[in-house]
């Protein structure tokens, strides 16, 4: 059994993502966690995010720095964005992506591409969104508990940039596959979030 979650940066995927593959029992990949390393590896290459040579190099970059806990800043976020609208860099990362897919038992991919490139044969395909002004604070609240200052005019300009990115580039754009559960959080706590995906998920299993 493949699921894929798809949805926008702060949209709540990743937490239903990760619960979801626990309450089913399937593995787990951050497919963003992806381009957040080679947009890191860009980086400390000295590289520009926006030159496709240079982002693709980045593609090979040692697996320890999944575990970097700068992937998960506002700053590499941005960078991955920037490295993600290089088709040379998703096709560099697509079987790294449809290996783990394809693993026996099924897996739990999610990301911005899953149900529409990655993972098409999914069977469910959920697709999480939210408003940007409620990403937004939620990614302010986020930087908030780490300590770190940021003013939520800043983080929502960032948020509609990265959609405006990812929404408009020419290769896997950012959006819902036609058989997709489309599900918006804004109005949801994390709880009620997971708990609605939960059902739609099993609802859509049944089936």
């Amino acid at each position: 059994m493949i699921i894929a979650v798809d949805g926008p940066t702060a949209s709540g995927k990743g937490t239903i993502a990760k619960a979801l593959a626990a309450h089913f029992g399937l593995p787990y990949l951050d497919t963003g966690l992806l381009y957040r390393a080679v947009g890191r590896q860009t980086q400390l290459s000295g590289g520009d995010p926006d030159n496709q040579d240079d982002a693709v190099a980045a593609c090979r970059f040692n697996n320890i720095l999944l575990h970097d806990p700068s992937l998960r800043s506002e700053e590499v976020g941005g960078l991955a964005s920037r490295v993600s609208v290089h088709p040379a860099v998703r096709a560099a990362l697509f079987e790294k992506q449809r290996a783990f897919a394809e693993q026996p038992g099924g897996a739990l991919l999610d990301g911005r591409d899953i149900g529409t490139v990655i993972a098409p044969e999914a069977d469910v395909k959920l697709f999480i969104t939210a408003s940007v002004q409620e990403r937004a604070r939620r990614r302010w609240l986020e930087m908030q508990g780490r300590e770190i200052e940021i003013p939520l005019a800043v983080i929502e300009q960032d948020v509609a940039a990265r959609d405006a990115r990812d929404i408009n580039r020419k290769d896997a754009p950012l959006k819902a596959a036609p058989d997709a559960l489309v599900m918006d959080t804004t109005s949801f706590d994390r709880d009620q979030a997971i708990e609605a995906a939960i059902e739609a998920v099993s609802n859509r299993l049944e089936r």
